[in-house]
């Protein structure tokens, strides 16, 4: 069982910066492959980006690539998503993922969950 807890959304503008946290709490954290998530309004849930076990290997959606850093820190049991040259597109409640498995661009192979941190970029 793992818990995750998201941090650090707010408003920002365009072209400007913001960095979201995810806290997790449970067991073999650094055995499990991470992911971010976002909603936007009317939309559907998309993949923004993934990191390996080790941190080694990433993984960003099209839209996101050059722009977003994903990273984390095995021993503060978090995961980070840098977000820069932010666009009014970007505006989403972002959710942390974590897998037990391997990464994944779907969102079902992920079976824990946060609850979200809103990210507005105002134009």
């Amino acid at each position: 069982q793992v818990q995750l807890v998201e941090s650090g959304g707010g408003l920002v503008q365009a072209g400007g910066s913001l960095s979201v946290s995810c806290a997790a709490s449970g067991r073999t954290f650094s055995r499990y492959a991470m992911g971010w998530f976002r909603q936007a309004p009317g939309k559907e849930r998309e993949f923004v980006a993934a990191i390996s076990w080790s941190g080694g290997s990433t993984n960003y959606a099209d839209s996101v690539k050059g722009r977003f850093t994903i990273s984390r820190d095995n021993a503060k049991n978090t995961v980070y998503l840098q977000m820069n040259s932010l666009k009014p597109e970007d505006t989403a409640v972002y959710y942390c993922a974590a897998s037990s498995s391997s990464w994944s661009t779907k969102g079902a192979r992920y079976g824990y969950w946060g609850q979200g941190t809103q990210v507005t970029v105002s134009s």
